[in-house]
Order: structure tokens, then sequence, then C-alpha cells
């Protein structure tokens, strides 16, 4: 296969554009040597994020780790749900007794009015 090439070669050797490259918005060394800069920075992210996909070890320690701290918060949410059980219970608890001490007291008195009319 050839290829064809427009232009000429300098002195140099090095090929020289005469087909007006330059005019139709070819890149300047400073602009390729950012551009160049700026993949080899986006290369680099792209590897960090495969080799920490890589990283099995890893993900299952970060895993573990979310799921103890998942578990802690249920804990906690379990044993405040448990103390304000608690304490609804003993206010209900009061309560019944209070309730239930007054128709005892209800119940013997009924009982001692019976027992004086019969007497």
């Amino acid at each position: 296969m050839t290829h064809e090439v427009k232009g000429s070669a300098s002195p140099s050797g090095a090929h020289v554009d005469t087909g007006g490259e330059a005019a139709r918005g070819a890149k300047g060394p400073d602009e390729l040597r950012r551009e160049i800069e700026r993949t080899r920075h986006e290369l680099g992210d792209t590897v960090e994020e495969l080799a920490g996909k890589m990283d099995v070890k890893a993900r299952a320690r970060a895993r573990a780790d979310e799921l103890r701290d998942r578990a802690g918060a249920m804990t906690v949410q379990m044993r405040s749900s448990a103390a304000h059980a608690g304490e609804v219970g003993k206010q209900h608890r009061t309560q019944l007794m209070a309730a239930a001490g007054a128709l005892v007291m209800l119940a013997v008195g009924t009982v001692v009015m019976v027992q004086r009319r019969h007497h």
C-alpha cells in the first residue's frame, strides 16, 4: 500500500506542509503537548479505576465496612425503639395499676356495703 504525501521535505529531511494544513486548523506543538498531557492524565485515571476494580480484597473490605456500619445503625435504632417501648409500657403499667387499685377498692367497698345491709 502506498501513501500519498502532500508537501515536501525540508533540508533537514522533516516533512514540511505545503498543502495548507496549518491554515486548516492543524495543532501547534504547544497544543499537542497539552493534548498529550490531558490524554496521559485521563489514561492514568482509567488505569487507577481499573486497578481499584481488580482489587477484590479492598472491595470486600469496603463492603464489609459498609455492612458493619449498617448493622450498627440498625442496632442503635432497635435499642432506641426498645427503650421507647419500655417507657410506654411503664406509663401504661402505672395507669393500669392505678385503675386496678381503684377497681379493687370499689369491689371491697361494694362487698362491705352488701355485708352491712345483710347484717
